[in-house]
């Protein structure tokens, strides 16, 4: 059983990850960094599964980096723990199915590259943002500034790291960081609503249309396009697409099988 993490399932198909270090701010440590790449391996590896919440034990959500554990570390073993943090990372952004962050506290450093790193984001009111590593000496390593930039625009991306600044639900909503903002108490049962929406559309779409938005990010419009019809070329010779235009002609709830 994972020390770091608590690994749930909400309903049929839809994953909680969820950091568990509430004592010291879900901070991370090397060992947390080790079961969350994992546990998104497994989780990537699962045909069942349909989407994935992120959120944090306790009143926070992550609060970056393990600082006690830095203390001291050598050069040596600093880069060798951030190559298991790089490794995380990897393995987050490559789960196939949409994975939402339910920030319910502090998401700062390395736990706002994670949700930034997420597809899309829900906070709580309570909930507070940064990336602070430039007053630390150091820079976001886990994506933070291109992740940022895409959401915030380059202009704010630029302001809030050069000043390390932080920054609330409500501005995060403004800058593009996250969809909506809850009070703290209906933050999960939001995100467990889209979640359940998520998991009752046909699978092959949702797991194509990640893809197709990530990855198409870094083309042209043109060759954008070309993978876009691609995949709508493979959905639509599948059993789902004839059992979604069956099921809406026959007035009925579609029952999709990911085939």
């Amino acid at each position: 059983m994972p020390e770091t993490i608590k690994l749930t399932e909400a309903a049929p198909g839809v994953a909680v990850v969820a950091f568990n270090r509430p004592e010291v701010a879900n901070a991370l440590s090397t060992l947390m960094g080790e079961e969350l790449t994992e546990a998104w391996t497994g989780l990537a590896a699962r045909a069942d599964l349909r989407c994935v919440i992120l959120t944090g034990e306790g009143r926070h959500f992550q609060a970056g980096a393990d600082l006690k554990e830095r203390n001291g570390m050598t050069d040596e073993a600093w880069a060798a723990q951030h190559r298991v943090f790089e490794a995380m990372v990897r393995a987050q952004l490559s789960v196939p199915v949409p994975v939402i962050a339910a920030v319910n506290g502090a998401a700062m450093g390395g736990g706002c590259e994670m949700t930034l790193a997420c597809d899309f984001a829900y906070a709580s009111e309570t909930a507070r943002f940064g990336l602070p590593e430039v007053g630390l000496g150091i820079m976001p390593g886990l994506g933070g500034t291109q992740l940022l930039r895409r959401c915030a625009g380059e202009r704010r991306a630029v302001e809030l790291l050069t000043t390390g600044r932080p920054f609330t639900a409500a501005q995060a909503l403004e800058y593009g960081v996250v969809n909506g903002v809850t009070a703290p108490e209906a933050l999960m049962a939001t995100v467990l609503g889209v979640a359940a929406e998520i998991a009752s559309k046909a699978p092959l779409s949702v797991r194509a249309l990640k893809h197709v938005v990530r990855e198409g990010h870094s083309l042209d419009l043109a060759a954008a396009m070309e993978m876009e019809l691609a995949a709508y070329n493979r959905l639509f010779k599948t059993a789902d697409r004839r059992e979604g235009v069956a099921s809406f002609n026959e007035k009925r709830t579609p029952v999709f099988e990911g085939k």
